[in-house]
């Protein structure tokens, strides 16, 4: 399993990173990127099998980068970590492609109840 984890603080990345490692999935490999432009170049060149995306970055934000690569005809399953949590925010995700959401703060126990069926 290979894993894209796209978010421009450094420390989130990490910090999802042990998340996913604390929550016991077997990883393969977990790439990383700046921003959902930055994603795009890592699935593209990369193909992981899960993507966790950030909304609020700098370049190109989350839900545009759900957006950009639905089009591109990639369905690689992608969940939102975030703080955007309201109702409607989640709805427009998904609405654009996405396949999950994982509002931050998060503990590993709740990274396992999201993903755990991209896992099987």
């Amino acid at each position: 399993m290979r894993i894209l984890v796209v978010d421009d603080s450094s420390v989130m990345r990490k910090i999802v990173s042990r998340g996913l490692r604390q929550a016991g999935f077997k990883i393969d490999e977990i790439l990383e990127a700046e921003n959902g432009q930055e994603g795009l170049d890592v699935q593209k060149a990369q193909k992981c099998n899960l993507i966790l995306s950030d909304w609020n970055m700098p370049k190109m934000d989350g839900l545009t980068f759900v957006k950009e690569l639905r089009k591109s005809g990639d369905n690689t399953p992608i969940v939102m970590v975030t703080t955007e949590g309201g109702e409607g925010k989640v709805n427009e995700a998904v609405k654009s492609g996405a396949n999950g959401h994982v509002k931050k703060p998060f503990t590993p126990e709740m990274l396992k109840e999201v993903l755990g069926p991209f896992f099987k």
